[in-house]
Order: C-alpha cells, then structure tokens, then sequence
C-alpha cells in the first residue's frame, strides 16, 4: 500500500474502511459516513492532545556536527524525555542514519533554528539543554531540562522545534497539519493521527445521529525511531488524562445498550491502561505503560477507529486486540487492492462489531 505523502487538502476526503469483527464483511465508505456506521446511543472518545513541534536540531558545544532531540512526550517544566538521533533530516530513513555519539549527563547542546540550507545558530535565543540523565537500556534515550522555563520555553519551543515527520512525505510539515480539530493541550510527540480525520461537520453528524462524542488527553508518543533496540521500547509509558464527565459518558453509554468506540489506539490505551493498572476508571491523571497484543481483551473499548498500517509495522499488532489477525490480513489486502493509503494522513478503517 502506498503512503499519504501529503495531508489532505479536507478532511472530509479521508477513504473509510469498515471491517465487521463478526461476520468480516468489509465496506468501502467515506469518513464523512461513520455516523451511519455507528448506532444512536454508542459513545466515541477522541484524544484531544495537541502535537508538539517535538523535533529539535542541536549541536554540540565545540562540535559542527548536527543532531536531532525528537521529544517523546509532554515537557514538565523544564524536563523532557527526548530521543536522540544522528546526522541528517527528515529526508533520510531514520533507520539509514548514522549513529549519534554517546552522551553523558551534563554534556549540553545547543539548539538550531531551522534555515533553508539547514539548521543554523539561533541568534534570538541561545536556547540550550543539558543532559540530565541517560536511560540504562539505551543511550539514545535522554532525559534533557531545558536553560528556561514557563513563557520563555515555550516561545523558544515553537520557534525552533518542527513536527517529527518521516522521509516518505512529500515536504516539510507546518505544524498546523498535524493537528486534530479539537487538539488541546500540547502533549503528543506525534500527532494522534487516528483523529485527523474528523472534522467538525463529522462530530456534529455523529451528535445528530445521537452517538455521544467524549474527549481525553493521551501523550501519543513516537512511533519510530529507527534504533532497533530503542523502538523495541515503544511504546514507552505515557500520560494521560481522563476526565470525570468522559468515566461518566462511558457509563451512560452501557447503560443504554451503547458500544464505546476509541478513535485510536492511544485512546484505548489510557482507557485500558487505567482499569488494568488502577482496578477501574479513575479520574485525573495517569501514566500508562500497556501494551495491546493479540491476548489483551479489552474491558473498555469497544471499536475502533484507526489508521491503515502494514501488517509488518508494530501498530498493525496493537489491532490483533480488536480483531482476529486472518481478517485483518484480509482487510489489508483489499485495502492495498482497492488504493487506499496509508499513515498518518492516509485512510481510515473502522473495527467494530454490528
């Protein structure tokens, strides 16, 4: 199947796959069909996290070499858990680029401002971070604290950083196009792609279908990084808020017979992370570390909405949770047959039982 190189010119333009669990009925549709595809009384619950612009080029101090931090999550005050990777860009694999050296902690980079030739100093600010800890199973895995803090970081943050993109894009991103229509608090290191394609004339369809739209806010982290040792990894613990009015939609939901559809897997994730890891739905905030497998039953969720992914990739996995892998093997195919497209901006497909 071939990848979305670009983001959609609409929203509405996004191909719909629905994928019956029980019978393996599959239906070419348009996204802009879900709310027929879901029943009144059903609840969906999309993450509202915003997308960081979480790829940041640094140097050394002393050196000319360029490196990339990719953020793997929310900043807390001034500390953030980064990813680092060696020479080059967006443009190359990052399975194809060059290993970065070893740093240890207090080694301090400085961060680059993006340029038309490349990165290059940045005169505004002299932003800079200091290695604070170095995780044990890998050294690619930094915890970073940033020279400033509160407006001042944020400022230099939106200036420098760009979105993590990878090389099968056509361009460069701005970082309006990895927003969902309802993103929030900037949280995610990449985008929770999984909502993209609801626009907001589809939220309101569904509300005038009479399915019930919820929100939490899940810190999607990366989803490569082209380490072996480091993406065996991920997806690594992520934050998650969820709010008491959302428990209480869930509630709602099955006591009037209606399903709980998750607009993706890192919604699922803060929904089954939270019962299997704190007995129940508990609101406020957590920190997940589940991982969906073809075991895992899910207690929460259940139907998803999710993006088209080849079964060689980790995500195509996380879907053996939701249906049995002989019929997403099958969906796939006609899926790459019928030309949809793939990742982030690509189609959609919806699992779910009638």
């Amino acid at each position: 199947m071939h990848p979305a190189i670009h983001p959609r010119d609409t929203r509405d333009d996004t191909r719909l796959l629905t994928v019956d669990r029980d019978s393996g009925a599959l239906r070419d549709l348009a996204i802009t069909d879900l709310a027929q595809q879901l029943r009144p009384g059903d609840l969906l619950i999309v993450n509202d996290a915003a997308t960081l612009p979480g790829s940041l080029r640094a140097r050394r101090q002393g050196h000319s070499e360029s490196l990339e931090l990719r953020l793997t999550g929310p900043i807390d005050e001034q500390l953030a858990t980064a990813a680092l990777l060696g020479a080059g860009d967006w443009q190359s694999p990052t399975e194809h680029r060059p290993a970065p050296p070893v740093l240890v902690p207090g080694d301090r980079l400085l961060l680059l401002a993006p340029g038309p030739e490349g990165p290059v100093p940045d005169d505004m600010s002299q932003t800079t971070v200091t290695i604070e800890a170095v995780d044990p199973r890998t050294p690619r895995l930094l915890t970073i604290r940033f020279d400033r803090a509160g407006a001042s970081l944020w400022s230099a943050l939106y200036r420098l950083g760009r979105p993590v993109q990878y090389s099968y894009l056509r361009a460069p991103l701005e970082l309006w196009a990895v927003q969902t229509a309802f993103a929030g608090r900037p949280w995610a290191a990449e985008m929770p792609s999984a909502g993209r394609p609801l626009a907001w004339s589809t939220l309101l369809a569904l509300r005038e279908r009479g399915v019930e739209v919820a929100s939490l806010t899940h810190a999607a982290g990366l989803s490569s990084t082209g380490d072996p040792t480091l993406d065996a990894l991920l997806p690594l613990p992520e934050r998650y808020d969820l709010p008491a009015a959302t428990i209480a939609a869930i509630a709602r939901a099955r006591a009037r017979g209606g399903r709980v559809v998750a607009a993706g897997t890192t919604v699922v994730r803060a929904l089954e992370g939270c019962v299997a890891e704190r007995g129940g739905l508990l609101a406020g905030p957590g920190v997940t570390a589940l991982r969906l497998h073809a075991g895992f039953v899910p207690r929460v969720v259940d139907g998803l909405l999710t993006g088209m992914h080849d079964p060689s990739e980790s995500h195509f996995h996380l879907l053996r949770a939701f249906a049995r892998e002989p019929l997403l093997l099958a969906a796939w195919r006609h899926a790459d047959a019928s030309g949809y497209r793939q990742h982030e901006f690509g189609d959609a497909t919806l699992l779910i039982s009638a």
